[in-house]
């Protein structure tokens, strides 16, 4: 089969809701459209951009009710969106009637989200993140002014999806690829697709990235690719099923990656055991486990108090 176009998708989803709007929501039309959605992930994106279009005719077919009252003809609700169908189509399909403005999503720390974006992409956003999303006829801009998401880009090649984190900028036509904001720059990884990266004012210093490919770019526009290692995308990616996935890193690696999830923090009171290795996966909201299984690796005491929990004895 041939993959749809996003012009194709927002027209189609056009389509549903003047059937909806024609036939009405009948138990039958409504399992038909759940089929719709479930072909392609892109498709529930579209949905909810054409139902908040079609929100706003219907906001303006009220009005025409209104005024048609005192007019010798009157034009109903139904005839007004009806004859507004084909502009709303048009304007769907042309990318011009996204919301005017900016979306902004927000986590809190140990939050993680899954939102679908009004262009058909979709974003799951990691904890404690900020991030804002504007579309424009030529541009999908994404701003994240802290933290870290994951993006499955709607491919339109008329729209490149860019991220911008700081300095650094991340670009796709229609891929998968996640952005973590750093103070000196920001990680990029890509699971699907092609994704180019640099530094504002670097353009011509870029790295071009493929699925389960890395790279740091630094605010300074330096450029770090670390060499690949199997399955090192998708373990630092697992964050998105609510799991941190340890293969070799150390026990500060660690701690550092718990606390980004929990208000109660671990503390490595010997910084001797700070370059221990560790291997397994956990959970992301249970640092006291992860705590135990260094206890019961190391033979080093942990004390869990309400605040913090404290790996070892200090060094002296």
């Amino acid at each position: 089969m041939t993959r749809q176009t996003a012009t194709q998708i927002e027209r189609e989803a056009s389509e549903w809701l003047m059937r909806i709007d024609r036939e009405g929501p009948t138990p039958e039309l409504r399992a038909a459209l759940e089929v719709w959605l479930a072909g392609d992930r892109r498709r529930r994106g579209a949905w909810l951009q054409a139902e908040a279009a079609w929100a706003m005719l219907d906001g303006l077919g009220a009005v025409g009710d209104d005024i048609g009252e005192q007019a010798p003809r009157r034009f109903g609700r139904r005839r007004m969106l009806a004859g507004a169908a084909a502009a709303l189509a048009a304007s769907l399909a042309g990318g011009f009637f996204l919301r005017p403005g900016e979306d902004r999503y927000v986590t809190e720390v140990g939050e993680i989200r899954q939102v679908p974006l009004a262009d058909g992409s979709s974003a799951a956003i990691n904890t404690n993140s900020r991030l804002a999303v504007v579309y424009a006829p030529a541009r999908r801009t994404v701003r994240l002014e802290s933290g870290e998401a994951f993006f499955q880009v709607a491919r339109d090649p008329a729209r490149p999806f860019m991220v911008e984190a700081g300095r650094v900028r991340a670009m796709a036509i229609g891929t998968a690829f996640s952005v973590r904001r750093r103070d000196d720059g920001a990680d990029v990884m890509v699971t699907e697709g092609v994704v180019e990266a640099w530094a504002d004012g670097a353009e011509g210093n870029r790295v071009r990235l493929t699925a389960g490919q890395r790279a740091f770019i630094a605010n300074n526009a330096a450029i770090v690719e670390p060499p690949p290692v199997p399955s090192g995308v998708d373990r630092a990616l697992a964050w998105r099923s609510g799991q941190i996935d340890l293969a070799g890193e150390t026990l500060r690696h660690a701690t550092d990656e718990f606390n980004r999830y929990n208000r109660r923090q671990i503390v490595i009171a010997d910084p001797r055991l700070a370059g221990e290795r560790f291997y397994g996966i956990f959970r992301t909201d249970d640092p006291e486990g992860f705590a135990l299984a260094v206890h019961g690796s190391l033979h080093v005491p942990v004390h869990a108090e309400i605040e913090a929990i404290t790996i070892g004895r200090p060094a002296r």
